[in-house]
């Protein structure tokens, strides 16, 4: 069924995760979804749905990088214009918020053009989408938008870089990771935050203010908690 450019969802339609589906190369597979977790493909994601054996409640985009075969076995489709504002998986994140999910998850892969990664990572950590915790499976890194304070999960020894993205993030503290950060600001375009490592099974992250990125470069998302 084909739906208008801005799909309407009842205010009771709510639910705990929603799961986006990018595609792309370089992906490693993750298919533990919660039970009743709603999954919407972006454009040439529906592929990636397809080789995981993921059924999808909506495919959003202008459908240039999907198989007439794959779309055949769609049945809600929201297909936008091939000249528009907005990326495929920018889209798919405002048809996300519809369902008012408590966490969005992203799966997809890293290889490609890096400005479309740039642009991935800058969204993830938009202010449209604070009111959900958002995570990433991108290739072999794990990503996730730290707002105020998190548990980060990891294993001891791995990699782990946090990144101020739209902004300084101020007052940020850790606890957990071999070089802590006591009440230090963070400003975009510095290197201070990159290669800290987990001094434990787990890393508490904080901040007074602003948004961080903290990328595990080999790490995972638990796409089912």
């Amino acid at each position: 069924m084909e739906l208008e450019a801005r799909r309407v969802v009842s205010e009771d339609c709510v639910v705990t995760t929603v799961v986006v589906l990018s595609g792309g190369p370089g992906f490693l597979p993750v298919v533990d979804l919660p039970v009743g977790a709603t999954v919407i493909a972006a454009d040439g994601g529906a592929e990636l749905a397809r080789m995981l054996g993921l059924k999808v409640d909506l495919v959003v985009g202008d459908m240039d990088s999907i198989s007439a075969e794959t779309l055949a076995g769609v049945e809600q489709i929201e297909r936008h214009p091939v000249a528009k504002d907005a990326t495929d998986l920018e889209l798919a994140f405002e048809a996300a918020l519809q369902f008012g999910p408590e966490r969005i998850v992203v799966l997809g892969g890293t290889g490609g053009r890096l400005d479309h990664l740039l642009g991935e990572l800058l969204l993830f950590a938009a202010d449209a989408y604070a009111g959900a915790e958002v995570d990433a499976q991108l290739g072999i890194a794990a990503i996730h938008v730290v707002r105020r304070e998190r548990l980060l999960p990891g294993e001891m020894g791995e990699l782990v870089s946090l990144f101020a993205v739209h902004g300084a993030a101020t007052g940020v503290v850790t606890e957990g990771l071999v070089y802590p950060l006591r009440s230090e600001t963070l400003e975009p375009g510095s290197s201070r935050g990159l290669s800290n490592l987990f001094a434990a099974s787990e890393a508490r992250v904080s901040l007074e203010r602003g948004v961080l990125l903290a990328v595990r470069p080999n790490g995972s998302v638990s796409v089912g908690s």
